[in-house]
């Protein structure tokens, strides 16, 4: 199957979609756009193209929808936004609607990926979560294989049965082959969860497990290649905090 299709009756030559081809795999012939060797499937052009002359066959496009003009949002709002979020620890006893997990998944599945490879993968924990969680648990108490990597950051933590997912409803584990492409992923998908009135926990020590011992890994089932990039732990939150907390210096230099 061709990787894109160009409508020649449609296309009308000119020369968006090859002025904004980052593989430079598409070039004006006969005033038409043409495909030669080289394309990553990157979409830019049938986003492009004035004349929707382009189409990508085997791709789910029921989401694609005219941008007139690109969507914008309040600068000055999202920034607020993203100084108040908090890690959630305390999430209340009520599931999270189907259709808010289907926007957090779509949040993730369109964030960028290196060379557009798109190998980022979702899993929901569903009914294995309290199983895994269970395995976690003993792996911590036992202490195999952790030695201290992990003990300055427990302290005097209570490994109790919820210590892994703290009662949330839901669990999802973003993996890939390229940690960077998952941890892009995690952000689109924390600021939509965010943005439904839900809290979210990325468990550092989840990932550790998985890492730790093949076995809790395998019970993933994740795609051939892929590693647990992170652990979202989502839900509403049963705590409300009264302002943004404070913030060390950071450098920022120009060179």
């Amino acid at each position: 199957m061709d990787k894109i299709v160009i409508n020649r009756e449609k296309c009308v030559g000119c020369s968006e979609c090859v002025k904004d081809c980052v593989a430079s795999a598409l070039y004006i012939k006969d005033g038409k756009a043409t495909l030669r060797d080289g394309c990553i499937e990157c979409g830019h052009c049938f986003a492009v193209c004035p004349a929707g002359a382009v189409d990508m066959p085997g791709y789910d496009k029921s989401g694609c929808v005219e941008i007139t003009p690109m969507t914008e949002i309040d600068s000055k709002t999202l920034l607020q936004a993203m100084k108040s979020r908090r890690t959630i620890r305390q999430y209340k006893d009520i599931p999270v609607e189907q259709e808010k997990i289907e926007k957090i998944i779509e949040a993730g599945k369109y964030a960028p990926t290196g060379s557009n490879s798109q190998n980022v993968a979702f899993t929901i924990l569903g009914s294995k979560q309290a199983e895994l969680e269970k395995d976690c648990v003993k792996l911590f108490r036992t202490g195999v294989g952790i030695g201290s990597k992990f003990s300055k950051s427990l302290g005097n933590v209570d490994i109790n049965d919820r210590f892994f997912f703290k009662g949330a409803p839901l669990v999802i584990v973003v993996s890939a082959h390229n940690t960077v492409n998952g941890t892009l992923a995690s952000a689109y998908m924390e600021i939509m969860a965010n943005s439904l009135g839900l809290g979210v926990l990325y468990s550092g020590f989840f990932c550790a497990c998985t890492k730790i011992n093949p076995l809790i890994k395998a019970k993933l089932n994740l795609p051939k290649g892929h590693k647990a990039v992170t652990c979202m732990i989502i839900g509403y939150p049963d705590v409300k905090y009264k302002r943004i907390a404070p913030r060390k210096d950071h450098k920022t230099q120009t060179l």
